[in-house]
């Protein structure tokens, strides 16, 4: 029997099942629940045994459809590794346009000193820009809930001006049709852009008025990490038209403290989650469920997984469809032997009885009582578990209705969390916690403001606020083991491809070092066997965007930077409305400040347009210090463009191109610093 619908006073027994009950464990031989209606669905592994009254035994084999991709933890994998502007060079801020996009929620907060972490962060974004000789543009949405006095945009400025302690001055003029007039950067310190909120493109991200948003700037600073999670046109449309896009400080922060939540490292880890809709946070509890030591329900879903146990619950807290994900969640803590808790006791209110708690067991609610907090037994089982705890998650708040805002049993756990600090455990706060108070230490929790950029990033999601900046390469290139001599002067091929240039080279120039970069991770890793079958001592490929990784990966490299080279590059990827372009202005200038005095840029392609195009964006960003070789050897020009290869050495594309007798359109730059 597959499925059993409408079964009228139905009693679960779940076997083989282990959960922490208590300050031991016990082995779980039959948990009862007593409901009106009940769903089976077939889970392999856990066996159901159904009981009906006047009814015979039923036992049902169910297949268990577990969320793999998230236990494997594969989606941190390909979590990318972002701009940030800790490491952006501080020289190239001086005189820039940057637009800051800054969270409201933190920085017109009345009470500031709650957040003082957070405060501080944003604050320091702000001050360090425009401390470097950045043009600073601010942008954000806020209500007036946070603090009632900024109801207007000149209000809004006057209060970061009395915190950033520089003058801030409005600006009201945005316009979809217009683009903005923003000469009040020469009379003021810091421009504020117009409350965003009052804006229905900004939520829409309409890609006008991104541009609009964007209009005039050259640096993109996302500081806002508690919008994300959700596409914007201030967070993710303006990345479109800036030409460098990196993470505040705050951001960056944050985005570290999101990434220890998954981070295991052999701790005992535990996580207490509150509040409710469990089927829509199914994947993130899975999640949960495959990292931790142990699972505490302190919330509404509570009463789900007290379902999922066969336990009696009141019909009003069963969240309706959640039962499958319940015994889904059970399962995975069971195969996991990850530790269950949930309240064993409650107290209880009566509208009959209004002022009246009634402290009831967690089976025995009766009609008419609504639990408003956890009881006595349920924080002496929640205590004993977290004390032998090093790694603790706090996600959700302690909350069973949508009428009760606060309860008592918070500020326990909070002094239960803060002597954890005391000891050093490592503690997560998620969320605005309003009933979470900083300890007098100053030290104890690591924040993460919105809860709901957590969940997202528990279920696997990627986050549109994160993948809208640059990319980072994230590993630091050890050159010793890469080259026998890393002093010796470097090449680098940008868009690889097949790597014919770079080996080529490599066997050509053993004078010389050669470094291929390429976003294709199939061909990269073809590169590299070729490489290492070959013996080539002196040539390596690393799978990268090299727009926005370049300057990371290059800088790092001990000897002389002498030649780049982007050869055939894609015609899609070069087009200017495309967001992932090869050659923008990021490159560009990252190419121009690491190539050594007289070093060279060789750009080719089969496609005028694009090989012109290529030309216009060097010397429009090449900072003045590049000009064209007309001349390079016994290379004779045409029309401007080189006949020959100066190297001899052909890329795998420009093979094909020569052998179906297309032209190539050749040019060759040289860097020099005496040019004006």
């Amino acid at each position: 029997m597959s499925q059993l619908l409408n079964i009228v006073q139905a009693t679960f027994c779940l076997n083989k099942l282990r959960f922490y009950d208590g300050p031991k464990f016990l082995q779980q031989k039959s948990c009862s629940y007593l409901g009106n209606y009940a769903q089976l669905q077939k889970y392999q592994g856990l066996q159901v045994q159904l009981s009906l009254q006047g009814m015979v035994v039923v036992r049902v084999e169910c297949l268990f459809r577990c969320k793999a991709c998230l236990c494997s933890g594969e989606e941190l994998d390909a979590f990318p590794h972002i701009q940030t502007l800790r490491k952006f060079p501080k020289e190239e801020l001086d005189a820039k346009v940057v637009l800051v996009r800054f969270d409201s929620a933190i920085l017109f907060r009345e009470e500031q000193e709650q957040q003082s972490k957070l405060v501080s962060n944003a604050l320091f974004t702000i001050k360090y820009l425009y401390e470097s000789g950045a043009k600073v543009v601010l942008a954000s949405d806020w209500c007036t809930k946070s603090n009632p006095k900024l109801i207007h945009a000149e209000s809004a400025a006057d209060f970061l001006s009395s915190i950033l302690k520089c003058r801030v001055v409005p600006m009201c003029s945005i316009s979809c049709h217009t683009p903005s007039k923003r000469e009040g950067l020469e009379k003021a310190d810091i421009l504020l852009l117009e409350n965003l909120s009052e804006f229905k493109e900004e939520v829409a991200n309409c890609s006008k008025f991104a541009q609009l948003l964007s209009w005039g700037i050259d640096i993109f600073v996302n500081d806002s990490f508690s919008l994300s999670h959700k596409i914007l046109a201030s967070t993710v449309g303006v990345a479109r038209f800036c030409h460098s896009c990196v993470a505040g400080f705050h951001f960056e922060e944050s985005l570290c403290q999101l990434k220890k939540v998954a981070e295991t490292r052999g701790n005992s880890y535990v996580a207490l989650i509150g509040g409710g809709n469990l089927s829509q946070k199914a994947a993130a509890l899975h999640f949960l469920a495959s990292r931790c030591d142990g699972l505490v329900f302190i919330g509404k879903m509570s009463f789900q997984i007290m379902h999922a146990l066969g336990l009696s619950v009141p019909l009003d807290l069963v969240e309706y469809g959640a039962l499958n994900e319940a015994l889904d969640i059970v399962q995975i803590a069971y195969n996991r032997n990850t530790q269950i808790l949930y309240p064993k006791d409650f107290w209880c209110k009566n509208d009959c009885f209004p002022g009246k708690l009634e402290l009831f067991p967690s089976n025995g609610i009766l009609d008419g009582w609504v639990p408003v907090d956890l009881g006595p037994v349920s924080l002496d089982e929640i205590n004993s578990l977290l004390t032998k705890c090093e790694k603790v998650l706090w996600i959700g708040p302690l909350k069973f209705s949508d009428s009760n805002q606060h309860t008592n049993g918070a500020s326990p756990l909070t002094q239960m969390l803060d002597i954890l600090c005391q000891r050093k455990c490592d503690l997560t706060v998620v969320g605005s916690m309003a009933q979470m108070k900083k300890s007098s230490s100053d030290s104890g929790f690591n924040m993460l403001v919105n809860a709901s950029v957590v969940w997202e990033f528990l279920k696997g999601r990627k986050l549109p606020g994160v993948m809208a900046l640059d990319r980072a390469y994230p590993f630091e290139i050890n050159w010793n083991a890469t080259y026998c001599d890393p002093t010796q002067p470097l090449v680098v091929d940008i868009g690889s491809g097949n790597g014919l240039f770079i080996m080529g080279m490599a066997r050509k120039r053993t004078d010389l070092n050669f470094l291929g970069l390429e976003i294709n991770e199939k061909l990269t890793r073809h590169c590299v066997a070729s490489v290492q079958r070959s013996g080539i001592k002196n040539g390596y490929f690393i799978a990268t965007n090299a727009t926005s990784t370049f300057r990371s990966i290059v800088s790092s490299y001990p000897g002389d930077l002498v030649l780049v080279s982007i050869q055939c590059p894609n015609p899609d990827f070069n087009k200017p409305e495309h967001r992932w372009r090869m050659l923008q202005r990021t490159l560009v200038e990252a190419v121009v400040d690491l190539l050594t005095s007289d070093g060279k840029v060789f750009l080719q392609s089969d496609i005028e347009a694009v090989a012109i195009r290529m030309r216009e964006q060097f010397l429009k960003y090449g900072k003045g210090k590049l000009s064209v070789v007309h001349d390079q050897g016994d290379t004779k020009s045409r029309e401007g463009w080189l006949e020959e290869n100066p190297f001899g050495v052909r890329s795998d594309w420009e093979q094909h191109v020569i052998y179906r007798g297309a032209p190539m359109y050749r040019l060759m730059l040289s860097k020099s610093t005496s040019i004006e």
